[in-house]
């Protein structure tokens, strides 16, 4: 077998999210689809984030694994290599379903202990959000969710800054069974641009469900003047010190959200990196 680490972008809009789903459209059973036919053989994506219905990823990042036939049928008669087919190929195959929503970036043969999922150190999503101040871009309204009244920015940023770091982000995530909601926000920044649309960026070794929008949610909050600036890091707080979060997530809409970037360690790290993040993360 060999590991092909393929970089991607999507637009959510018309994708059930990431995931595969029975009967519904999503970037996974889209993606894994065309590489099946293009290869032969039953081809399973490993993605370094999964994405909800209706976001958006500018690089998204997966690998694969194909046999020796797989690559063979790829490469047919051509002097390509296996990398340059798969890129062609997959592209091809996409252009032909229409699938324009959904584009191959590059493909690149990898190390075997690369891991798209495991082996990621960061992930990077930025987050829309036009007020009563903002310029309405009538070709980004697809992208950016709008808010009744004005914002106060300034305070919003204040209050993102009181929450990054090593937490227990369990007042801002949905929890799944058996996985931690302690995670380590590298970023959170909070501006406006010069069409006064405030841009919010978030930096994190990962994120837990629905993070990224209840987090903003949380923000709006503050900016719409409904929470103190101090109210999502005290909720951060009670949740570092073991107590459950006592106020309900507010999770923003899907479409403002894109996943902008995935960090990766020098090759040489993969499979160190992994096996960091496969270990259960503590509060230590």
């Amino acid at each position: 077998m060999t590991r092909f680490r393929i970089d991607l972008g999507y637009r959510g809009t018309d994708f059930h999210g990431w995931a595969k789903q029975p009967g519904l459209r999503t970037v996974q059973s889209t993606l894994e689809a065309g590489l099946t036919r293009i290869t032969g053989a039953e081809v399973t994506t490993v993605v370094a984030g999964r994405t909800d219905a209706g976001v958006h990823a500018r690089r998204q990042v997966v690998h694969i694994d194909l046999p020796t036939t797989g690559i063979e049928k790829l490469i047919g008669q051509s002097s390509r290599s296996a990398e340059a087919a798969l890129l062609s190929r997959l592209r091809g195959v996409l252009t032909a379903d229409d699938a324009d929503d959904l584009v191959i970036h590059s493909v690149s043969e990898v190390p075997g202990a690369f891991d798209a999922r495991f082996s990621a150190l960061w992930r990077s999503y930025r987050y829309r959000l036009a007020d009563h101040r903002s310029f309405i871009d009538p070709l980004l309204t697809p992208v950016t969710p709008r808010h009744k009244g004005e914002l106060d920015a300034e305070a919003m940023a204040v209050a993102a800054r009181e929450v990054r770091g090593l937490h227990d982000f369990l007042p801002f995530c949905k929890p799944r069974e058996g996985a931690t909601t302690i995670r380590t926000l590298y970023e959170l920044e909070v501006v406006r641009d010069q069409e006064a649309v405030i841009v919010i960026d978030l930096r994190a070794d990962a994120f837990c469900h629905h993070m990224v929008r209840a987090l903003v949610g949380g923000l709006i909050k503050v900016g719409s003047g409904s929470w103190p600036v101090t109210r999502p890091a005290e909720l951060i707080a009670e949740a570092d010190a073991g107590i459950d979060p006592d106020a309900p997530m507010f999770v923003t809409p899907a479409h403002g959200l894109v996943l902008t970037e995935v960090g990766f360690p020098d090759p040489e790290f993969y499979a160190a990196r992994a096996e960091q993040t496969m270990a259960r993360r503590s509060r230590e």
